[in-house]
């Protein structure tokens, strides 16, 4: 089951294992390996679902906060994405602005040691299957907002989103200013302040502005241009890692909230959320090194547990199909590409992700 407007195609399902297996070439087609070795071509996982995606981009700001990283308003970035009426005459929307590609160059194998160093991908090159501008699609679409990780960026959490978009949901990718690798505003590009692993103070402060950002997207979803298209009485929240503490919390207490997919983060950071009495997924890898942290943290926490197998923990985010064809390509280590999204297929852990949280949200009529 998935969502659907009140007007317009029916879009249908296959579960079937084996599709998982047959749709490797489809998602993942060989040449990109090559050209990432060319420092470009690498290529995101085509959304599955029977509409056409269609992407804006969205500036809030928040006169009622200060931001706790460098002072001022609080601003957000967000990306919307939704089932567009026709992509013909529209452009696809790359990943990164170019301002926001060279930043992350740097940023990335400081992080992530092991891959590759600034200079040898053209992360400005990667597309996105968002059509810019596009028109949406006449109907009433539920909403879906994404948190992401622990500094990271909205953007790597685009291809779940295309995904989630081309079976009839809006979805708000909103970017965390201050802890977000790189953020670009229309005053300018925003770098983290983060200089490696937070400590408890500044995870915290991390949660609690998310968790502010969060309801501040959520108290604006009226005022935004797409408002007619959004079913605002269907909301659900997803977030990955950092992002999928904040959001299990966020949702406490908010009447708003109809579920909430929690992928991978840890939700100790608050006495246990046992009254969390919304539809909750609660996803994790099984290679994780967190993995007993989460084990202790979810223990007294209700909800629909999954297990993604042969992962690591950014399986969950673009990094799932990106850091394997950068191995094809020679140009990260085995050993890098298994620390940090697993060994498993791309094609299936992409896939088994993309299906387990639009079943979750599906069977909650979101």
């Amino acid at each position: 089951m998935t969502p659907q407007p009140t007007s317009g195609p029916t879009p249908r399902r296959t579960l079937l294992k084996a599709a998982l297996l047959a749709s490797s070439t489809a998602l993942f087609p060989a040449p990109a390996a090559t050209a990432a070795s060319r420092g470009g071509g690498l290529q995101l996982p085509a959304p599955a679902g029977p509409y056409p995606v269609g992407l804006r981009t969205v500036h809030l700001t928040d006169p009622a906060r200060t931001d706790p990283w460098v002072g001022g308003v609080r601003e957000v970035m967000l990306t919307v994405l939704y089932p567009a009426a026709t992509v013909r005459g529209f452009s696809r929307a790359p990943q990164l602005t170019p301002a926001e590609a060279r930043e992350f160059a740097t940023y990335a194998p400081l992080v992530h040691p092991g891959l590759p160093e600034r200079g040898a991908v053209d992360w400005g090159a990667v597309l996105t299957h968002g059509y810019v501008g596009a028109p949406v699609l006449p109907g009433r679409w539920p909403v879906l907002l994404y948190s992401p990780g622990g500094g990271d960026s909205r953007t790597l959490g685009t291809s779940l989103a295309e995904d989630l978009a081309s079976h009839g949901r809006m979805v708000a990718l909103v970017d965390h200013p201050g802890d977000a690798s790189q953020v670009e505003l229309p005053t300018g590009i925003r770098t983290t302040v983060l200089a490696g692993p937070p400590d408890p103070a500044t995870f915290r402060t991390m949660v609690d502005t998310r968790i502010a950002d969060l309801r501040l997207v959520l108290d604006r979803l009226g005022s935004l241009p797409l408002a007619p298209v959004m079913d605002r009485g269907r909301i659900g929240l997803y977030g990955h890692s950092a992002g999928g503490t904040s959001v299990v919390y966020a949702a406490r207490g908010d009447r708003r909230i109809g579920a909430v997919a929690n992928l991978e983060g840890y939700l100790d950071l608050y006495p246990p959320p046992t009254g969390h009495d919304r539809p909750l997924l609660l996803f994790r890898s099984d290679g994780f090194e967190g993995g007993a942290r989460i084990t202790s943290s979810w223990a007294d926490v209700p909800g629909c547990r999954a297990l993604l197998t042969d992962a690591h923990h950014w399986a969950f985010t673009d990094y799932g199909s990106l850091v394997p064809q950068l191995q094809s390509a020679g140009l990260v280590r085995a050993t890098t590409r298994t620390a940090l999204v697993g060994p498993g297929d791309p094609a299936v852990t992409s896939t088994v992700v993309r299906r387990r949280v639009g079943a979750f949200f599906a069977r909650q009529g979101l």
